[in-house]
């Protein structure tokens, strides 16, 4: 299955193995089993530190297990990981068979203390570019504390079970049988939801920090452009994130960005963290900020109850996913009502589906779901559609598609389990319609995230921080940068170049402060 030079790659990533690994197949007479026992075999044939065996007895077949000889450890698949799921299988191989896991030491030590027993079922896509986190950190956790148990499951071979529980979102993580959480999902995340008390010590630690040069809120491009300058100033510096990477990692294809021809959300997110943390960047992941409040030393509160202090402060918060806000959406989310075509796009195989939006990012849902549906609705607002022209050309080839334009969606309607149709208004006659599907993909541009600073600073009146040349707020002292302020034009470049000039402005700011404000920070230290 895997062809010379992918097994001259992994034969040379297996040497990496230090401790004896056997893969347990659970096979039964299908197609995708025989699959999976050529491509076992293939992987023991480049290591005489790994076996395989077919005596495995999961109900789920085919699937097989990772196991350290002679351990509790192991990791589980049902199905074959490749596609974007390869890196995780190489992952597992590699962090079973003993090679270190890159996590903070802390993290480590939270996960070997967890108490009790999990059992995740991780339901995955092979072309899904947000699952391979989920995987990895649930592989990673178990590694690590065998009282974890994992299996990430291709729901493309697991048609049964998918339509069983009534999945129509991906990644979709279980816990002991119980939902636990979709979507994108980092270890701390995952800590974080099970390990009850580990906001307050997060408060508390984060509590105990100096007060910070320039405090950077926002992970994304923007965000990082930010850290990056500042700490080359040689200034205490601070990022304060959700998730590190923003919005980027909800992006696959990213073909635009000066000096790389392509590369994709996630690979850009993972280069723009090693990039800040190569500088002397405090970095406090998985962690909202709330509330801003102004004054000589400016306090940015998060959601946990911690309080940060910095004599300046970058809002990089960027942006998220508009709704339509009809009646439906909000119900039928994840189970019909989806934002990633990538993602949850082979969910849908063979199903009628809608996609709202006939800009760039919806046309390109549209062509990108053609070839994976049954058939395919854009519905559009205005009079024509908005992307670009090549993109319109390509649509309209399509013999699956149906393009509605000046329609309004009025409502998304479902069976109180999973969705089942679409209304819209013909903003021509006035007529409302209806279009039967199973599926509708929102893809109608983005909101910002700064709702927490309303009534803070001034907003405009499409919710963006509004900002100057310079990237100044109406507060002294603050600062905002990408897709979350009034600069028009909300792409990757542009981003990064707005953090950049945001951090110059803020340096230049604590430049021209009175001598005085320099022992703030030893003021409220003391204090």
């Amino acid at each position: 299955m895997l062809d010379a030079t992918l097994k001259k790659q992994l034969q040379a990533y297996l040497e990496k193995v230090v401790q004896p690994i056997e893969l347990v197949a659970s096979l039964d007479d299908s197609p995708k089993a025989r699959e999976m026992d050529e491509l076992l075999r293939e992987i023991a044939a480049l290591s005489n530190k790994i076996t395989v065996r077919n005596d495995g007895n999961n109900a789920r077949k085919p699937s097989f297990s990772i196991k350290r000889v002679g351990t509790d450890i192991a990791v589980d698949f049902a199905g074959i990981p490749l596609g974007h799921e390869f890196s995780s299988l190489v992952l597992a191989l590699l962090q079973v068979g003993g090679h270190p896991i890159k996590l903070d030491a802390s993290v480590i030590e939270q996960i070997q203390n967890l108490e009790g027993d999990y059992v995740f079922e991780t339901f995955i896509s092979l072309s899904c570019h947000n699952c391979p986190e989920v995987v990895q950190a649930l592989n990673s956790m178990s590694v690590i504390n065998p009282r974890i148990k994992v299996v990430a499951i291709d729901g493309g071979v697991f048609k049964s079970e998918v339509e069983a529980r009534q999945i129509m979102a991906v990644p979709m993580m279980f816990l002991n049988g119980q939902h636990f959480g979709q979507g994108r999902t980092s270890v701390e995340e995952i800590l974080a939801k099970i390990d009850t008390g580990a906001g307050a010590r997060k408060a508390a630690e984060l509590n105990k920090k100096d007060p910070f040069d320039v405090l950077i809120v926002g992970g994304g491009p923007a965000g990082a452009a930010a850290a990056i300058y500042a700490a080359r100033k040689g200034i205490r510096t601070g990022v304060l994130a959700d998730r590190f990477g923003g919005q980027v990692l909800d992006t696959l294809a990213i073909e635009n960005f000066v000096s790389m021809k392509e590369t994709d959300g996630p690979k850009f997110a993972v280069a723009l963290e090693e990039h800040v943390k190569h500088y002397e960047v405090d970095i406090m992941n998985t962690q909202r900020a709330n509330k801003l409040v102004e004054g000589k030393l400016i306090e940015v509160h998060t959601e946990t109850g911690a309080v940060l202090k910095s004599k300046s402060v970058i809002i990089a918060t960027g942006a998220r996913w508009r709704e339509i806000n009809v009646p439906g959406e909000r119900e039928y989310r994840n189970k019909g009502v989806a934002y990633c075509p990538h993602c949850d796009g082979p969910l849908f195989k063979g199903k009628r589906v809608a996609v709202i939006g006939g800009g760039n990012s919806g046309v390109e849902a549209a062509i990108d779901l053609a070839g994976i549906v049954k058939e395919v609705t854009l519905i559009e607002f205005g009079a024509e559609l908005r992307a670009d022209a090549v993109l319109q050309r390509k649509l309209y080839s399509l013999k699956n598609v149906t393009v509605i334009k000046s329609a309004q969606t009025t409502e998304i309607h479902g069976d109180g389990k999973i969705v089942n149709g679409l209304s819209y208004k013909d903003r021509n006659t006035g007529e409302l319609k209806r279009v039967d599907l199973e599926g509708v993909f929102v893809q109608i541009g983005l909101v910002p995230n700064a709702e927490w600073l309303k009534g803070t600073m001034d907003l405009s009146a499409h919710g963006e921080i509004e900002v100057d040349a310079k990237g100044q707020t109406s507060i002294p002292g603050v600062f905002a940068a990408g897709d979350v302020t009034t600069v028009p034009f909300k792409q990757i470049v542009i981003a990064v170049g707005e953090g950049a000039k945001a951090s110059l402005a803020a340096f230049d700011y604590l430049m021209r402060l009175p001598v005085e404000e320099e022992s703030t920070a030893e003021e409220a230290k003391a204090a």
